[in-house]
C-alpha cells in the first residue's frame, strides 16, 4: 500500500525461526525522512553500538553521547551510504566506531593502554562488518597491514577481537557464543590487543 512506512524487518524463508533485519532498508528509508526506520535501528543496534563506544572511550556515561550523536548521524548523513562500498551494517558500526575515536581525540582523552591499544582500536576501526558472510574473518579482516596482524592471531583470539570491537558484543556475550570461559575471553582479548599493537607497532 502507497505510503506506508518501509518496513525494516522481513523473513529470509519461513523454516528460520528468526527474522532478518533488513538495514539496507532502514537506511533508505531513513534518507527519505521516516523516523520509524530510525527508531527500528535503534532498537535493533543501540545496545550493540553502546558496547563499542564504550570499548572506546571507557566511560559510560561518554559512549551513551556518542551513540546518541551517532544516531543523529546516521539520520542527517543516511543518503550517503554508498552499499557498492560495504554493508550497511558495517555502515553503521564505522559511524560509531568515527565518532567514537574522534571524540576522544578532540577531548584528549587516552584509552587505557594498559589494556586497550588506540592503534589497535584505530586499525580494527578500518575493518567492514558483513553478517551475510559465512567465515567472518575472511570478511572482515581484509584491511592491509591489519589483515595480517590478525592472521597471527589464534583464530578463538582473532574471533574474539573481531565480536568485541566489530561487532559490539559484551565480554559475556562473546563467552556465551564461543563456548569458553569469561575470564578466558578477558584474557584472550588483553593479550590479543596488546599482540596486535606489537605488530602494528
Amino acid at each position: 500500500m502507497a505510503g506506508v512506512l518501509t518496513t525494516c524487518w522481513r523473513l529470509k524463508t519461513l523454516s528460520l525461526p528468526e527474522p532478518y533485519f533488513d538495514y539496507e532498508a532502514c537506511l533508505i528509508a531513513c534518507a527519505r525522512g521516516e523516523r520509524q526506520a530510525l527508531r527500528d535501528l535503534y532498537q535493533q543496534e543501540s545496545a550493540r553500538l553502546l558496547g563499542v563506544a564504550k570499548r572506546i572511550a571507557r566511560d559510560n556515561a561518554l559512549a551513551e553521547d556518542i551513540v546518541h550523536d551517532v544516531f543523529i548521524r546516521i539520520w542527517t548523513r543516511a543518503a550517503s551510504f554508498d552499499p557498492t562500498r560495504g554493508s550497511a551494517r558495517g555502515w553503521i558500526f564505522s559511524v560509531t566506531r568515527h565518532l567514537a575515536l574522534n571524540f576522544m581525540r578532540d577531548n584528549a582523552r587516552e584509552v587505557q593502554v594498559s589494556e586497550h591499544s588506540e592503534m589497535a582500536l584505530q586499525a580494527l576501526a578500518s575493518i567492514e562488518t558483513s553478517v551475510e558472510s559465512a567465515d567472518p574473518f575472511d570478511s572482515r579482516a581484509r584491511s592491509g597491514r591489519i589483515y595480517l596482524c590478525l592472521e597471527q592471531l589464534e583464530p578463538a583470539r582473532r574471533n574474539c577481537i573481531l565480536h568485541a570491537y566489530v561487532d559490539g558484543y559484551s565480554h559475556s556475550e562473546i563467552s556465551q557464543k564461543l563456548g569458553a570461559p569469561l575470564g578466558t575471553v578477558k584474557a584472550w582479548i588483553k593479550r590479543s590487543l596488546v599482540a596486535l599493537r606489537e605488530c602494528m607497532g
